[in-house]
């Protein structure tokens, strides 16, 4: 997967690799293009958040990492998701 990303596509991705719990997106209204992206578990309690720049969400190496990080977060605060690797 070396084609640019479409926003679908990352969102897709970001939602597998959140699994089991739910990702929540939206991009802010200052209209840089960066999307928010939040995970929420079974009480719609947010148990992560971060912040990715477009050129990030486009780039599917860049995406890998940042949802790798965010995954690496989660597991650090008790957070035990499923397997997860990158679609190629």
């Amino acid at each position: 997967m070396n084609a640019p990303l479409r926003i679908n596509e990352a969102l897709l991705i970001a939602d597998r690799a959140l699994q089991p719990f739910q990702c929540v997106a939206w991009a802010p209204q200052d209209g840089n293009g960066d999307l928010s992206l939040s995970v929420i578990d079974r009480t719609n309690t947010r148990i992560g958040r971060k912040q990715i720049p477009s050129s990030a969400y486009t780039d599917p190496a860049q995406l890998e990492h940042l949802l790798e990080e965010v995954r690496e977060e989660l597991s650090k605060g008790g957070y035990q998701l499923q397997s997860w690797s990158m679609p190629h």
